[in-house]
């Protein structure tokens, strides 16, 4: 089976524990304008591995992987490419190599993977439905409802939020997101939640690519709006990391 990646390199702690492999493959189903990859929004953009070819490349890596680490898959959304993934999953955790996820969530198929994945990061960008189908093109229902399941499934899910000025980062967003989390069952035992600030590492790209790039500089948010958010989640019983 093949499966398209737009990129692939190495990064200590960042997406996910200890030194990491990390596939970037190609395909998105939300078209969020502060995508910081917008060259992996597009399925036939960059190139085609069959899945036994990235499983042999990261096994040969194996030595690379210290403090705990392994292979990430992230994207684009790494569901949208969801059996090539299955396959590849399976084919690492085979060789014994510590696997991590990062997705969306928006894709009802994604507790597929549960069980094949030891580190889950899960983005959560909005608590509102409709404020986040506006924005990003897509409901967030079966987001929730995937952290959800993976809360009661010990997944232990890492859920990022991208704080974005002008989208969800007021003072009633943080109860917002507070209220939704506990809701899906999270406390600081089963879940941790990290907060992402805007930033424009994707503008450049953007340019590149002849896409025009919308978000303003209010989308940036004040130190101080960090700090209150990360206390209202915490007074709501809630793991808030900083990376």
């Amino acid at each position: 089976m093949e499966i398209r990646v737009f990129q692939q390199g190495f990064n200590y702690s960042q997406d996910g524990p200890g030194n990491r492999l990390v596939y970037h493959l190609s395909g998105c189903n939300l078209c969020c304008p502060w995508c910081s990859n917008p060259e992996g929004l597009d399925m036939d953009g960059g190139m085609a591995y069959t899945v036994d070819e990235l499983v042999r490349s990261a096994l040969s890596c194996r030595m690379m992987f210290f403090d705990g680490g392994g292979v990430t898959l992230t994207g684009g959304e790494v569901t949208v490419q969801l059996d090539a993934v299955k396959e590849l999953l399976t084919g690492l955790k085979a060789g014994g190599v510590h696997t991590a996820l990062e997705t969306n969530g928006v894709n009802a198929r994604l507790p597929e993977l549960f069980a094949l994945t030891d580190y889950l990061i899960m983005d959560c960008k909005h608590y509102d439905t409709q404020k986040h189908r506006a924005v990003t093109g897509a409901s967030n229902r079966l987001t929730h409802e995937n952290i959800a399941l993976a809360v009661a499934a010990d997944k232990h899910p890492a859920v990022r939020i991208p704080l974005i000025g002008t989208f969800n980062a007021a003072p009633e967003d943080a109860e917002g997101f507070a209220g939704l989390f506990v809701r899906l069952g999270m406390n600081s035992d089963n879940s941790s939640v990290e907060l992402l600030p805007y930033h424009e590492f994707g503008r450049e790209k953007y340019e590149k690519l002849s896409l025009p790039y919308t978000m303003t500089e209010q989308a940036r948010i004040p130190s101080e709006m960090l700090r209150s958010f990360t206390e209202t989640l915490r007074a709501a019983g809630l793991n808030v990391i900083h990376t």
